[in-house]
């Protein structure tokens, strides 16, 4: 295990258990921060990895509550120890699922950065080698995490909720109401 600096904190990670976080993840933090602000939030970090989205909303927003999900048992194991480095245990739950299996609804925002990239491309991008390939690679074109999300998000989210994914180094947010038409488009 290193320790790895993102968002103005210093993470766990473990190169080739869990995807080493980036910088480009920092503008989904932001965009996700500015819309819970100050208020209570309840929030949920899809694939969480190491959990650096989930503890950096969490600080950044202190009235937050995050539930933060992995199907990596790596993982989920990597982001309780984030959590617990923090003292975040009170408000941020890490849990071994599968996108939102096991988190409640009524969310405000749903955060994720999954994996997106066609699992054919993975001989074309050696220097993700050292990232677990569950991570960074997805069967067929790649984004059917991404439709599973949108479409479990429709009934998961507050009527004024939103999600915001991390998609090609760009940040792309969908209102609850217009994630209907989305979840039918993708």
């Amino acid at each position: 295990m290193t320790a790895t600096p993102f968002s103005g904190i210093r993470l766990l990670t473990a190169p080739g258990e869990v995807m080493v976080p980036r910088p480009a993840t920092q503008k989904l933090i932001d965009v996700a921060a500015e819309r819970i602000g100050d208020r209570p939030a309840l929030v949920a970090d899809v694939g969480t990895g190491s959990g650096a989205i989930a503890v950096a909303l969490a600080l950044r927003a202190p009235r937050a509550r995050v539930w933060a999900t992995d199907t990596s048992a790596a993982a989920v194991n990597l982001a309780r120890a984030n959590v617990a480095r923090y003292g975040l245990g009170d408000r941020v739950d890490v849990q071994h699922a599968d996108l939102l299996e096991g988190v409640p609804g009524g969310l405000d925002v749903v955060v994720a950065n999954l994996p997106y990239l066609p699992e054919s491309l993975r001989p074309k991008r050696p220097h993700l080698a050292s990232e677990p390939a569950a991570a960074v690679f997805a069967p067929g074109d790649g984004l059917g995490p991404y439709r599973r999300l949108l479409a479990a998000c429709g009934s998961m989210l507050a009527p004024d909720g939103a999600v915001a994914i991390q998609l090609h180094r760009r940040v792309l947010t969908w209102e609850a109401s217009e994630l209907m038409s989305v979840a039918q488009a993708a």
